[in-house]
């Protein structure tokens, strides 16, 4: 009895005091990861953050983009030098007959260019030329071709309306019937053509404040108003092809300091403004005086900062048929500083 109950006692099962370490050890892992990747989050490359972002975009199939590689790869996107536009050949592979070919090649692209672009303003400038010998015959049947001057520019056709019998009355912005008839005669041939239209407003270089305006801003822009309104609601220009600018002093026609020169500076300009594009139009004027001369009076093709000696021509005894001249031929005007009878400056 003795032996069986030997056989069958069982053994105590002896008690693990350090199971504890595998769960301390397990939170030491964790914290240590969690720090780790704190430390990582803290100095995050934002250019491969993304990159990154935008990998698992397209991976998960979020990404709007048709084709890949949208964003930079540099550190500082756009801060690297821009190649030449002009395409760059391969020439370090050519032979120098070749490259040479090439060249020349390139040279003769430019150059068609260039023919390309002075035809167009070679054809605008006779268009225009045409417009201005319509305003030139319609001022002459009214006896008024003395009254505007006509120039270009890269802006387009310029007709200066000269105050060389007071088309504007000193330190007024109100016009005085001779400039009214002036921009009567104009408006009808104005309307019938389909350019946009700028007037200008000047006053001449006088140091004296206008009498009536603030400024001489304020009056240059109060005479382009005058005109443009008069276009508009007199003769019906369509409102969206007037606009208007304002240079005061700032643009003489004529350099101040020469002998009669405030009586034309002291004007309002209409510019029919051209179509052409701006690299265009900066070869206008060039074209427009390689055009043949008519010799009508106020033809003058160059810049407006030239004068013609014939603008005025004296009969004998020193006088035009529209007044008295001065010595470079231009008017007599009351309104000159240095005439000997000189009024109001403005």
């Amino acid at each position: 009895m003795s032996a069986r109950r030997k056989r069958h006692e069982e053994h105590e099962e002896h008690e693990n005091h350090e199971r504890w370490l595998v769960t301390y050890a397990d939170m030491v892992t964790l914290l240590m990861v969690l720090f780790i990747v704190m430390f990582a989050m803290s100095q995050v490359d934002e250019k491969k953050f993304a990159e990154l972002k935008e990998g698992l975009a397209a991976g998960f199939g979020a990404s709007d983009q048709v084709l890949q590689g949208a964003s930079s790869i540099q550190e500082q996107p756009g801060s690297a030098a821009v190649a030449p536009v002009r395409p760059q050949l391969a020439l370090a592979d050519l032979s120098e007959k070749d490259r040479a070919v090439v060249e020349e090649a390139l040279a003769e692209t430019e150059r068609l260019e260039q023919d390309r672009r002075r035809a167009e303003a070679r054809s605008e400038a006779e268009r225009l030329d045409e417009v201005r010998e319509r305003l030139e015959r319609a001022l002459r049947a009214q006896g008024l071709q003395d009254d505007v001057k006509a120039t270009y520019d890269e802006r387009g056709l310029v007709l200066s309306l000269v105050s060389r019998h007071v088309v504007f009355e000193s330190d007024l912005a109100t016009l005085t019937a001779r400039g009214e008839e002036v921009v009567d005669t104009l408006a009808p041939v104005l309307l019938a053509i389909p350019d946009r239209l700028q007037i200008d407003g000047h006053t001449n270089q006088v140091d004296v404040q206008p009498k009536y305006f603030a400024t001489d801003w304020d009056l240059s822009a109060a005479r382009a108003l005058t005109v443009l309104r008069r276009l508009d609601e007199r003769f019906g220009v369509p409102a969206a092809r007037l606009s208007l600018a304002a240079y005061g002093h700032e643009k003489p026609l004529v350099d101040p300091s020469e002998p009669g020169s405030q009586a034309v500076n002291k004007r309002v300009d209409i510019v029919v403004l051209t179509r052409l594009p701006r690299e265009v139009a900066q070869l206008l004027p060039d074209a427009a005086g390689a055009l043949p001369r008519d010799g009508a009076p106020g033809g003058d093709r160059r810049g407006s900062g030239e004068r013609r000696e014939e603008d005025a021509t004296p009969t004998p005894g020193g006088s035009t048929d529209d007044g008295a001249v001065r010595a470079d031929g231009l008017p007599a005007d009351p309104t000159d500083p240095t005439d000997p009878s000189q009024g109001a400056p403005r």
